[in-house]
C-alpha cells in the first residue's frame, strides 16, 4: 500500500508540474536557451538587414528587408523568405525557388542574392532608447523591481521582475504608461502560443505582447491593438531582449447619463518607434477584464500561459 500511494504522490507531483510548465519550451536566460538562440536575430549592412526567427531542432527562417531592419532603413518593399538550418555546426540557408542562399559563421551572414550579388551582414543587438526611462515628477511608480505590491494579484519573481497575470490595485483614466517587457524564447511555439500576454489599458484595450519577431505585424502580434488595428511597422526584437511600450491613452467619454460621447484614443511607442498615433479605438479588445464605461480601470497584464517578464512600470496621469 505504502508503494502505491508513494506512486501516486509521485504521478501527482509529476502533473501538477506539467501544469504549471511553460507551453513552448520557455528559456528565460541566453545561458539556458541552447545553440539555436545563439543563431537567431538580426544581422544588418548597409543596404540590407535580415531577421533569423529560430524555429526549434535547428531549422531557422531568414526574413530578408532591403534599406535596414525595421525602423532603422527598412523601406517596406516586399520581404524576401529563405529557410535553413544547423547540420554539424554549420548553419546554412540553401538556394530556393527565389534564388538567394547564404550560412552564418559567427556573427557574420553571407549570401548572394537573387541577381547574384554578395553580401555579408553583421550581427547587431538592438536597445530600445526608452530602456530604463526614469518616471518624471508626479509619476505613479507601480513597479520598480522592490516588491509586487502595488498590484493584485502580482508575484516578485526571484530576480526581481514581475510576472505575467497581475493587476494595478490603482485604477486610471487618462494616462501616460510606461512599462518594459522581457519575452522567453520558445522556438518550438507556434502562433499565439509564443510569449504571448498583453497590456490593457485600463483593464479593457489590449496592446498584444506576443514574440511575433520577424513576422508581418498583425492586430494579434506584437504592437497590435488587438481586433482593432495593426501596428504600422512591426518592431518586435528578438526573445530575450527588453523592450519598451511608451503609450499615451486618452478615455473614453460619457455624458451624465452613462452614454459614450467620444471613444478612447492610442498613441503607442514601440521601442522607441511610433506605431500608432492618436488611434481611434470605438470598442474593448477581445477578453477585455472590464467593459467599457466611465469608470477608472486598472492595468493589466495578461496571463495567458507563458512566462512574460516585466519591470520598471510607471504611470503619469492625464
Amino acid at each position: 500500500m505504502k508503494q502505491i500511494l508513494s506512486l501516486l504522490a509521485c504521478f501527482t507531483t509529476i502533473t501538477a508540474f506539467a501544469a504549471d510548465a511553460p507551453k513552448g519550451g520557455a528559456f528565460l536566460t541566453p545561458e539556458t536557451a541552447g545553440a539555436d538562440f545563439q543563431v537567431q536575430g538580426e544581422y544588418a549592412g548597409e543596404k540590407l538587414a535580415v531577421q533569423v526567427i529560430a524555429l526549434g531542432g535547428g531549422k531557422f527562417r531568414a526574413v530578408f528587408l532591403h534599406g535596414g531592419l525595421p525602423g532603422a532603413g527598412w523601406d517596406k518593399s516586399p520581404k524576401v523568405e529563405i529557410d535553413g538550418a544547423t547540420t554539424d555546426g554549420k548553419t546554412t540557408f540553401g538556394k530556393t525557388e527565389n534564388g538567394w542562399s547564404g550560412g552564418i559563421a559567427g556573427e557574420v551572414f553571407s549570401g548572394k542574392t537573387d541577381k547574384g550579388e554578395s553580401f555579408q551582414l553583421k550581427k547587431t543587438f538592438r536597445k530600445s532608447p526608452a530602456t530604463g526611462a526614469k518616471p518624471p515628477a508626479g509619476a505613479v511608480v507601480l513597479f520598480d523591481g522592490t516588491s509586487a505590491d502595488n498590484f493584485s494579484p502580482g508575484k516578485l519573481t526571484a530576480d526581481g521582475f514581475l510576472a505575467e497575470g497581475a493587476n494595478s490595485k490603482r485604477r486610471f483614466q487618462s494616462q501616460k504608461l510606461h512599462i518594459e517587457f522581457l519575452l522567453p524564447f520558445q522556438p518550438t511555439a507556434r502562433g499565439q502560443g509564443r510569449a504571448n500576454s498583453g497590456c490593457y489599458l485600463q483593464g479593457r484595450y489590449e496592446v498584444q505582447v506576443l514574440d511575433s519577431f520577424g513576422l508581418k505585424g498583425e492586430n494579434n502580434e506584437c504592437g497590435g491593438i488587438y481586433t482593432i488595428a495593426v501596428p504600422s511597422v512591426n518592431m518586435c526584437l528578438p526573445p530575450l531582449a527588453w523592450q519598451t511600450y511608451d503609450i499615451d491613452f486618452t478615455a473614453a467619454k460619457f455624458d451624465a447619463t452613462g452614454n459614450k460621447t467620444d471613444d478612447a484614443r492610442i498613441t503607442v511607442l514601440h521601442n522607441g518607434v511610433k506605431i500608432h498615433d492618436n488611434l481611434k479605438l470605438p470598442k474593448t479588445t477581445t477578453a477585455a477584464p472590464l467593459k467599457e464605461g466611465p469608470e477608472p480601470g486598472f492595468l493589466h497584464l495578461q496571463n495567458h500561459g507563458n512566462p512574460i517578464r516585466f519591470r520598471n512600470i510607471w504611470v503619469v496621469e492625464n
